[in-house]
């Protein structure tokens, strides 16, 4: 979107064909049209320069990524609950192994956000030249999450087949190499692509997401091949206000056998003596560091916290090291 002018592709066609530029109908009210939604278009559709169709239907939307700025729904931040695109197959988490380290708290977020919105999760491990994945595999072993290492100028296959025929969208810090991965990809994307500062945090290099069109890992020519990856801003946080205590589990299904024994209505908190979960970790069946991060985002959504000051979530000192 750039000024209320939303930018369309028609369905099947290939790059060749030009994009319609629409604005929003009246009528829609207060419906806000995101990235990856599908649209019903009136008016000139010809995608001539100067044309200008009406964006008049939104269809229903299959899966919605959202996340506000901060967990606890009680303050103003919390509350203000933002879809981060629509319609996403997949939801491709990039973290940098080094430079700045990984912060697993984030992850944890991104993946409880997936699941929440029956988008399906993909680790891309970045700056692995700098340092092995091994910690962070290691932390999400219980999950057979799938992954991918990527490594300066190495060959970036394994990563398109996996985006081909989907659209997945890309989450991460700033400075872990998500604008360089863009522009590999897509290489006439020109995303801009900043440094990290001495304290290791990137700086801020998108502004806006935007969805990008990928070639057939094949090669060929069969738009239904294609795959779209869309490119979001480097955030420093991403809260979970918009999805219920009961939900946050979801995101932890290594803890979930561990709630069987709990009594009904268990808050799952440390200072719940008949809680299942500490059992569980006890008996070697979950990753202490899952439950303490799972913890973190209870007493988080209850106001505790500020998610903000989390020291996995924005930066000092990562929970994998």
């Amino acid at each position: 979107m750039d000024r209320g002018r939303y930018t369309c592709v028609l369905p099947d066609s290939g790059p060749e064909v030009p994009a319609v530029t629409a604005m929003r109908a009246r009528e829609l009210g207060r419906k806000s049209v995101v990235v990856g939604d599908r649209v019903g278009l009136v008016g000139d559709t010809s995608g001539a320069p100067g044309a200008l169709a009406r964006i008049v239907r939104i269809a229903e939307r299959r899966s919605v990524l959202r996340r506000t700025a901060e967990d606890d729904a009680t303050t103003a931040e919390g509350r203000l609950e933002r879809v981060v695109v629509a319609n996403a197959d997949q939801l491709v988490i990039v973290s940098a192994l080094a430079d700045p380290p990984p912060r697993t708290g984030f992850i944890d977020r991104c993946l409880v956000a997936a699941y929440d919105a029956d988008v399906e999760p993909l680790l891309c491990l970045t700056k692995a030249d700098l340092a092995g994945p091994e910690a962070v595999l290691d932390y999400y072993a219980e999950l057979e999450l799938p992954y991918v290492l990527i490594r300066p100028n190495s060959e970036l296959d394994a990563l398109r087949a996996l985006l081909a025929g989907r659209i997945s969208v890309l989450v991460g810090h700033s400075g872990v190499g998500k604008s360089t991965l863009v522009n590999r990809l897509v290489p006439e994307a020109a995303r801009a692509v900043g440094t990290v500062s001495a304290i290791g945090r990137g700086r801020h290099t998108s502004t806006s997401a935007v969805a990008l069109r990928l070639p057939p890992a094949s090669g060929g020519a069969d738009p239904a091949a294609e795959g779209w990856i869309i490119d979001t801003p480097g955030v420093r946080s991403f809260g979970l206000a918009h999805v219920s205590a009961d939900s946050l589990l979801h995101g932890f299904p290594d803890l979930v056998e561990g709630t069987v024994d709990c009594p009904a209505n268990c808050p799952h908190t440390a200072d719940e003596a008949d809680c299942g979960l500490d059992a569980w970790v006890a008996a070697g069946k979950a990753d202490p560091r899952r439950l303490a991060s799972y913890r973190r985002l209870l007493a988080s959504r209850a106001g505790e916290t500020d998610p903000r000051g989390e020291p996995d979530q924005r930066g000092e000192p990562p929970v994998v090291g």
